[in-house]
């Protein structure tokens, strides 16, 4: 069974920034597109006091995504996947052309991914992006 944790990173304020992963379904097969039948992301801003607030920033809030645009059939290997020898099968460049989706210096953000599969149950992971 594989961990949950969030992927750690750092973003400049009012800035894009491009999100991989390899993904996995709950048999550890990697996901493709025809196994996924819809994808949401939210960024959320995290409260300091409470880290159970998440405020939902304005434009990026169950923004729904096409598969055929994130995800991949196959692994992909190339100079911008430097995690490990394997690839990943999943990659969003936030589109922040309307909306910013980081505007606070020095904040601490959430963007979390729900992929609704064909079958079985849904498939969450999150990065965890703290904003300079």
């Amino acid at each position: 069974m594989a961990v949950a944790k969030d992927i750690h990173a750092t973003v400049f304020r009012n800035a894009t920034a491009t999100f991989m992963a390899r993904v996995e379904n709950a048999t550890g097969q990697a996901i493709n597109q025809v196994s996924i039948a819809s994808i949401r992301y939210t960024v959320y801003e995290l409260d300091f006091s409470d880290p159970s607030i998440l405020l939902p920033i304005t434009g990026h809030d169950q923004a729904l995504l096409l598969k055929t645009d994130v995800v991949f059939d196959t692994l992909q290997l190339d100079a911008v996947w430097t995690v490990d020898a394997i690839g990943y099968n999943f990659r969003h460049e936030l589109d922040v052309s309307l909306n910013e989706a980081f505007p606070k210096a020095g904040g601490v953000y959430q963007v979390r991914y729900e992929l609704t599969p064909v079958l079985g149950q849904k498939i969450v992971f999150r990065f965890h992006m703290r904003c300079i």
